[in-house]
């Protein structure tokens, strides 16, 4: 122990597990640990130790932590603005990051890192949010925005809304997802309609929607296209188009 640690033991303390961290990486820290250094770039003064394992217990994990309100982060002892701004900061460039690193990506290749940009974005908001991701002709990402977002149950997505923004990137395919704020990943009835709807409207303007994405609770996404679902709306859609033809 140097002289250091000995006059300031918080220092120490937080020194350790900066040094774990850049030894072992952040598989090495605990997810109190983790929010305590969080919170102690808002206080470097204090002792973020109680305040980071009452946000934990409060919340029960790192990412519920990291998409809690201002609000109920308020309410813990020792949970001031500045704590909570550094909580939000984090969380804010870890969206930004992740949304930038898939962009000009081949969703093709790299879906997974669009499902993680995805949950990150949208699992824990308290309201639906209807968001696309827009391709180009060999499927690479060119953007991705939210376009709408709801009350808790109800999501309103306007078709030529969605449209406007594909045909001002020019793109050639879409990926829309939304959320559940209940945290099931099983898709409504509504979804199911919803998916049909755009497919065959994106149709018409020769854009391919090539998956319906659904974000709840966890690590992982519902997708249409993996379950099979996405074949039963094109068939569906081809059968409606040969009828207007």
């Amino acid at each position: 122990m140097n002289q250091q640690e000995i006059s300031n033991p918080l220092e120490g303390h937080r020194q350790r597990l900066r040094d774990r961290f850049q030894e072992k990486g952040i598989d090495a820290l605990s997810d109190v640990e983790v929010i305590e250094l969080l919170l102690t770039f808002g206080t470097p003064r204090c002792d973020c130790k109680q305040p980071a394992r009452d946000a934990l217990e409060k919340f029960k994990t790192l990412p519920e932590v990291l998409d809690a309100p201002a609000a109920a982060l308020e309410k813990i002892k020792g949970m001031g603005p500045k704590n909570i701004f550094a909580l939000q900061f984090i969380q804010g460039v870890a969206r930004r990051y992740l949304r930038q690193r898939i962009q000009k990506k081949s969703y093709i290749t790299s879906s997974k890192e669009v499902a993680d940009y995805l949950i990150h974005a949208l699992r824990g908001l308290r309201r639906e949010v209807f968001m696309a991701v827009y391709l180009d002709a060999s499927h690479a990402v060119i953007d991705s925005e939210i376009l709408s977002e709801g009350t808790v149950n109800v999501n309103t997505v306007y078709p030529r809304e969605l449209l406007k923004a594909a045909l001002a990137r020019n793109a050639a395919a879409l990926v829309i997802a939304h959320n559940h704020p209940s945290g099931s990943r099983e898709p409504s009835a509504q979804d199911e309609q919803l998916t049909r709807t755009l497919f065959l409207i994106c149709s018409f303007m020769n854009i391919n929607l090539l998956d319906h994405l659904i974000i709840g609770a966890g690590e992982t996404v519902f997708s249409f296209a993996d379950a099979g679902m996405m074949t039963a709306v094109r068939n569906d859609c081809a059968a409606i188009r040969t009828k207007l033809s």
